[in-house]
C-alpha cells in the first residue's frame, strides 16, 4: 500500500496546550518576512443545519440521547433537547442515528502517496539525507489523490500529512481540511502549527546504513547534530533580530525548520515504536529544550504510559498492526487502554489509505480490547480518540475536534452506532458545509483525476 511505504519505508508560538496560534501571527520563518506559501483556504457557505432527535457523542462530555445539533455560519451553535431550528434551516430527522465531531486522522499520507500507487505518485520519503528537514510535505500533496473522497466518505474532516520515515528527520508535516481543492494552499488548515516529522530505529537504519547511521546510537548522533546546528542558526537570527545591523546572518533551510522546533513553534511528530527508544527521544528533547507533540506507531507505549503522562506526549497508535518488523513485534490490543489508564493522551491513526476509511472501528476495537482485559474505556474516552485527541496533537483543539458551541462545524451524521462495524457516515459538514451525502450523488466528490475513467465508488 502507498501509505504503508511512507512509513514502513523509510510570530506566534503554538505552547504546549495545543492553543492554535492566530492565522495572521503564525511565523514560518524568522529569516524571512515575506509570505511562506500561505493558506488560501475559504470556508463554503452552506444554510444553516438543524438535526433533531439524534444521538451524539460530543467529545467533550457524556453521550446525549434524542438531542438536538444545530450549526450555522460554520459554527456549532448548540446542541441540546431544548433547540429551535434557525430560520432557514436545513432540517434532518436524526432519529435512530448518531452525530460526532468530524473524524481526524494525525498521520495520513495521502497526497504524498497517491493513487494509483506507482513511482510516479511515489513523494513521501525524500531519501537523499538522513536529515532533511527542509523540505516540507505540502511541496508533494497531490490535491487531485483519488484517495481523499474515500477518507471523506469515512467521515474524515482533517488530516495531518507527514513526510515517510526514511530518514532520522524528514521534513515538515502539514494539516489540510479534505475538501475538493486545486491547490494544495486551498485545503491548509488555516494558522495550524507546522509539524515536524522524525524517525527512530530500524527505517533510518536500514535506508542508511552504507552512507550514515547504521546503528541507534548513530541514530542519536544525527539527531543531536542536526539540532546543534539548528541551536546556533536560532542564536544567529535571535541576535540579528534584537539588533538587526549589517547584513542578515545566511538562511539555512533545514536549520530554519528544526530552530523552529526549539521556539515552540513547530511540533514534533515522532515515529517510534520501542519503549527504550520512546524513553531516549523524550531525554533528547530534554537536551536541547524542546517538546515532542506525539509518538506515532509506539507500539510499545504501553510500557511506559507514566512517563507519556508525565511529560504530556501523546501517542498515535494503530489498534492491530504490528509485527511486521522486530521493533514493531511487541504491541498488544490493550495499548491504547494502558497508556489511557496510565493518565496518557491516546490517539488512533491510520498511517494507510485504507484503514483512515475506518477509523471510527478502529477506536471501538480498541476500546473492547481494554474493556475485554478489565481496563476500563467509555464510549466518550474512545471517540476522543480519533477526534479531540488528535485536534490536540495537530495544535487546532481550540477551532475543532468537538461540538462545542463556537467550534467549526466539522459534523458527522452516521446511520447507527459510530462504534459499530454496521454503521456508515450518512453524511460530513467540513467547516460547515456538506462535503459529502451517501444518498445523494451531487454531494460526493470526485477528483479531476477520475474524470473519463467512470464514477469512483464511494462506498466504504
Amino acid at each position: 500500500m502507498a501509505a504503508l511505504a511512507g512509513c514502513a519505508s523509510a510570530g506566534a508560538t503554538a505552547p504546549s496546550t495545543g492553543t492554535r496560534p492566530a492565522a495572521d501571527t503564525l511565523r514560518v520563518s524568522w529569516s524571512v518576512d515575506r509570505p511562506q506559501y500561505p493558506s488560501t483556504y475559504q470556508r463554503r457557505t452552506n444554510p444553516p443545519v438543524f438535526i433533531r432527535n439524534a444521538n451524539v457523542l460530543t467529545a467533550n462530555g457524556p453521550e446525549q440521547r434524542n438531542t438536538n445539533v444545530v450549526f450555522q455560519d460554520g459554527k456549532i451553535v448548540a446542541v441540546g433537547a431544548d433547540l429551535t431550528a434557525p430560520a432557514g434551516a436545513q432540517v434532518i430527522d436524526g432519529t435512530g442515528k448518531w452525530v460526532t465531531p468530524g473524524i481526524i486522522d494525525a498521520h495520513s499520507h495521502l497526497g504524498v502517496y497517491g493513487a494509483p500507487g506507482t513511482f510516479a505518485e511515489s513523494d513521501g520519503n525524500e531519501a537523499t539525507n538522513p536529515v532533511t528537514a527542509e523540505v516540507w510535505a505540502e511541496h508533494s500533496v497531490w490535491p487531485q489523490d483519488p484517495q481523499m473522497p474515500l477518507a471523506v466518505a469515512g467521515g474524515i474532516t482533517v488530516i495531518q500529512v507527514l513526510p515517510g520515515s526514511a530518514n532520522l528527520i524528514g521534513g515538515r508535516s502539514v494539516t489540510l481540511r479534505l475538501v475538493p481543492a486545486r491547490t494544495v494552499q486551498e485545503m491548509k488548515f488555516p494558522g495550524a502549527p507546522y509539524g515536524v516529522k522524525m524517525a527512530c530505529g530500524e527505517n533510518p537504519k536500514r535506508v542508511y546504513r552504507n552512507r550514515g547511521p547504521s546503528t541507534r546510537m548513530g541514530n542519536m548522533a544525527g539527531y543531536r547534530n542536526a539540532y546543534l546546528d539548528a541551536e546556533r542558526y536560532r542564536r544567529r537570527w535571535d541576535a540579528y533580530r534584537k539588533d538587526p545591523k549589517g547584513d542578515p546572518p545566511e538562511r539555512n533551510l533545514r536549520s530554519e525548520t528544526l530552530a523552529g522546533v526549539l521556539r515552540g513553534e513547530i511540533l514534533v511528530q515522532n515515529h517510534c515504536y520501542r519503549a527504550d527508544e520512546m524513553a531516549q527521544m523524550l531525554d533528547l528533547s530534554k537536551e536541547f529544550g524542546f517538546r515532542i507533540r506525539s509518538f506515532h506507531h509506539a507500539v510499545e507505549a504501553y510500557k511506559i504510559g507514566d512517563l507519556l503522562a508525565r511529560d504530556s506526549v501523546a501517542v498515535s497508535i494503530w489498534y492491530d498492526w504490528w509485527g511486521f518488523k522486530m521493533e514493531s513485534a511487541d504491541g498488544i490490543p490493550e495499548n491504547a487502554a494502558m497508556v489511557q489508564a496510565a493518565g496518557g493522551r491516546v490517539v488512533i491513526h491510520s498511517d494507510s489509505e485504507d484503514g483512515i476509511q475506518r477509523l471510527n472501528q478502529a477506536a471501538a476495537a480498541a476500546m473492547f480490547a481494554g474493556n475485554q482485559a478489565g481496563i476500563p474505556v467509555t464510549r466518550e474516552q474512545a471517540i476522543r480518540w480519533v477526534t479531540a485527541n488528535p485536534a490536540w496533537v495537530l495544535g487546532i483543539d481550540s477551532v475543532t475536534g468537538t461540538l462545542e458551541p463556537g467550534k467549526a462545524a466539522d459534523v458527522v451524521l452516521w446511520s447507527g452506532d459510530p462504534l459499530s462495524v454496521y454503521s456508515k457516515a450518512e453524511r460530513v459538514w467540513n467547516d460547515g458545509w456538506l462535503v459529502f451525502d451517501r444518498n445523494d450523488p451531487a454531494h460526493q466528490w470526485s477528483t479531476d483525476f477520475n474524470l473519463g475513467h467512470g464514477r469512483p465508488g464511494v462506498g466504504r
